[in-house]
Order: structure tokens, then sequence, then C-alpha cells
């Protein structure tokens, strides 16, 4: 089963269930599984390639992410894929909650994650042929390289700035808020050097720096003039700020989120056709990343329409992380049908996540 799904099209959905058990087979047996989740098998008080029968049953799972932090990235690799597995990059999470942790995006995962997020693209009609201003780390961080490669795919070219989230993570953290704003302005200035000389189609940015950005008026008219569309990711937008930007500051442009973690992999795109009433709405890769929202202190689901605490889980022949407890809070929404799991919406950071103060900085 598993096989046959990386084989199939993008859109050929598995039976999630009898993909979910090959899953558990693949991971846990000897000749194939990472030797990272071979070894922490033993210390697990059940057998995955017995005991996790469904999507449900994910919960049995420990959360291992902070594990991720120092296992020796080699280590993480399937052994099904031989000597020679192809391995596009390294990635680091933002590092909020302490030293970054890491994955492997082989080849086979990155593309059909890419094929996906190009089909929701493409449903929109609008971003084909499109040059594309990145306002989002790059160096180890996937955001970057995944969204340089999409443009490509689109037919643009990609301009990105020098960015690196931790420094201001890190300043914020030690009360230097005015070096924070420097470095800050400093990005913005790097994307004004862009907007002033390239005709750029599409921007893509975090809400920080996007809200940074609108402060200023040359800025604000040279995106009305050039941008078709800005799309955003990578930290928390309200309603009401989204349509601040869709009504007064960038009226005629098409505003559309992402939400996503290095941790899955991936990412899920805003619900399209969301009037301006209702909230940020994600809907995720299923059965491959799935999310559930549930109350912090129990692990229960809520209630549709209730806040809490999301749950992340990647289930591919590429990777396996079930059970990650993300540090964000999330309106619990139904998802569309034949979706796994929950869709969210509404997200924000915890203020406090593994006995840190989560900062969001500018990513």
């Amino acid at each position: 089963m598993l096989q046959n799904a990386k084989d199939a099209a993008f859109d050929v959905h598995p039976d999630p269930d009898e993909f979910l058990r090959a899953a558990m087979d693949w991971h846990f047996s000897p000749t194939t599984g990472s030797p990272f989740w071979l070894e922490r098998a033993k210390s697990l008080d059940f057998d995955p390639r017995t005991d996790i029968k469904g999507f449900e049953d994910l919960t049995l799972f420990p959360n291992v992410t902070n594990e991720l932090r120092d296992v020796r990235a080699e280590d993480l690799i399937p052994q099904g894929y031989g000597p020679h597995p192809e391995v596009l990059g390294v990635f680091e999470s933002g590092g909020t909650t302490g030293a970054p942790k890491r994955i492997v995006m082989l080849r086979e995962w990155w593309d059909r994650m890419l094929a996906w997020q190009i089909a929701h693209l493409d449903a929109r009609g609008e971003l084909r042929g499109r040059d594309w201003l990145f306002l989002i780390p790059s160096g180890p961080h996937m955001a970057g390289e995944m969204m340089k490669r999409q443009a490509a795919a689109l037919g643009g070219l990609s301009f990105t700035i020098d960015m690196d989230p931790r420094w201001v993570k890190k300043l914020i953290a030690a009360g230097k808020a005015d070096e924070a704003d420097a470095y800050a302005e400093h990005l913005i200035d790097q994307a004004a050097f862009v907007l002033q000389s390239q005709d750029i189609g599409v921007l893509m940015s975090t809400p920080p720096l996007l809200e940074r950005l609108a402060r200023r008026d040359d800025l604000v008219e040279l995106v009305r003039q050039k941008v078709q569309t800005i799309e955003w990711g990578g930290a928390h937008m309200d309603a009401d700020t989204r349509q601040l930007y869709r009504t007064e500051v960038f009226p005629g442009l098409t505003l559309h989120g992402g939400y996503g973690s290095t941790m899955v992999l991936g990412g899920a795109p805003e619900r399209p056709d969301l009037t301006d009433d209702e909230p940020c709405i994600f809907d995720p890769f299923s059965p491959y990343i799935t999310f559930s929202v549930v109350d912090p202190e129990t692990g229960r689901a809520v209630a549709y329409g209730e806040r809490g605490q999301v749950v992340m889980n990647h289930v591919s022949r590429s990777f396996l992380l079930p059970n990650n407890l993300e540090r964000d809070m999330a309106t619990r929404i139904r998802p569309p049908e034949g979706q796994v799991g929950d869709s969210v919406a509404d997200v924000t950071p915890v203020h406090r996540f593994d006995d840190e103060a989560v900062i969001e900085g500018v990513y």
C-alpha cells in the first residue's frame, strides 16, 4: 500500500488506515526503517506494526520532536531507500524554543508536496509566469527553499532577502528592542531595492514584515503598482488584519495565507473562497500531514468551533513524526470531505512552550 502511494499521483488519495498500517510496517521493519525509529521502538510500550490501526492510534506515540535537536541526521533516513538516497536538504526549525530541530528532506516527498502545492496555486489561476519576492528566511529553513522551487515551477524568478530570524528573537529576548527594530528595518530596506527595480508580481512575506512594509507609503505604492498577489505565512495573522490589508492597504490585490511547520515537512494553504467575515482556515495535505486540535491539559479533542492546541502528524515513506504538540493554538474546524483529521483556523502562538517564552519576531 505504501509503495502504491509512492507511485500514485499526488491527487490519488490512499485508504487512510491501510496507508497508515503500511507506513508502520515500513518505518518499523528492520530492513526499511530508519536507525532513529528502530532504536526508539525499543522503548515504546506498544508495537507500532500491530497496535497502530488508525490515525487516532498515533496518540500512543510519545512526542519525540525535541529529540530531533540532537539526533544524527543520517539516522532519520529510512534504510529502505538504500545506500544512496536522494536527499534535497537538511532543514531546521526556527529555534523559537531552544536549539533548532532538524529534518531530512528526500526527493520523493519533496516532489509530492510541491505537486500538491502547485495544483492549489493553479486552481486560483493567477500565479503563472510571475516573479516572486520572498520576505522569508532561507539558510537552513525549509520555507525559503520550497518557495523558490515553487516559483520556478510556476515559471517565475525568485528574489530574496538575507534574513536571520533567530537573531531577531535573540535581540527581543535580551530586551534589545531598538536593535531588533533596526534589523527588521534592514530587512525592509532589502525588499525596497528589489521592489524599486524588478517586476515583482507575487510578494511572499511573514505577517510581521508585511506589517512593517505597510508603514512605508512609498513601498505600499510600489506594491499596489506592481504586485498582484500577496502570500503570507510563517507567523499568525487574524481576520481583521487580513480584511484591513484587502480593503484599505492593498485594495484589489489577492491576499492568501499558509500555515505549516518544518516538523511536518510542509504546510497547509488557506481554504479558497473564504468571505471577509470568515476566519483564516487551513486544510492540510492528508493523509500525509494531519492536524488535530486538543485541550492541552487533557490531550482530548475539543469540540468543533472551540480553541485548543494543535497536534501535527507527518506520515510518509520519507519521514515519520507522529503526535507532535505544536506551539500554536487554533480553532478546530470541520474538515472537507475525505480529509483525515481536523482543519484549523485563527492560529496564534502559545505564550510559553517547553518552559520557554515564545517569541515570533519576524518569523
